[in-house]
């Protein structure tokens, strides 16, 4: 078996956290390489692009948190195998880190530039993305976002709704998933009661 190592900061969330929840639920070993944010401007000094996540794979150091989770999805077993399926994942996978991307380019802004930005993201930008989010849930039968099963998809759903929801990004309501696309909330919470998700987490909050 290939060695593993993952490395991103040390919290629990963001684009690493999908992978990192990938390998857990599969049993597969890896070491989770976790640093603190202020050593950040040392770390990115190895990586290919200055950014994290990357993931090292026995000798060969790769980059880009997309690619990194749909590895680790398909060595658990939480990737599709059917093309459409697969389509199906990828295409949430890239609206959520549109969403990423959004959110991520209001980082450094501060006071009223800042709330312009944000009041525009909650007003416009995010409920489009959670709307067309719901709608997919919906389509595919309310249960999972591909393949109805649990997949790397509903992984990365999982973490960027928790971050939406949880009252830490300025500006940018609490309730929004609750107002704007209720169904979202439920689903949430079920992905998160997945027992070996549950698990990952109890045992996280006991490190």
């Amino acid at each position: 078996m290939d060695n593993l190592k993952l490395t991103y900061f040390d919290f629990d969330g963001g684009r690493a956290e999908p992978a990192r929840l990938a390998l857990h639920i599969g049993g597969i070993p890896f070491e989770d390489n976790r640093f603190a944010p202020a050593d950040f401007a040392e770390v990115r000094k190895a990586t290919p692009l200055d950014q994290v996540p990357t993931l090292q794979v026995n000798d060969v150091v790769v980059t880009q948190g997309n690619a990194i989770t749909r590895y680790a999805g398909k060595l658990a077993g939480l990737y599709p195998e059917d093309a459409l399926q697969a389509l199906f994942c990828d295409e949430v996978m890239s609206a959520l880190e549109d969403v990423n991307v959004k959110i991520g380019a209001t980082f450094g802004l501060k006071g009223d530039d800042l709330k312009k930005a944000r009041d525009a993201l909650a007003s416009e930008t995010l409920p489009r993305y959670l709307r067309w989010l719901q709608h997919q849930l919906e389509s595919r039968g309310g249960a999972y976002l591909a393949d109805n099963r649990l997949t790397i998809a509903d992984l990365k759903a999982l973490i960027v709704l928790r971050w939406l929801s949880s009252g830490k990004l300025d500006h940018i309501p609490a309730d929004l998933i609750a107002t704007v696309a209720p169904k979202l909330t439920g689903y949430m919470d079920r992905i998160a009661n997945t027992p070996a998700i549950a698990q990952y987490y109890e045992k996280r909050a006991g490190a």
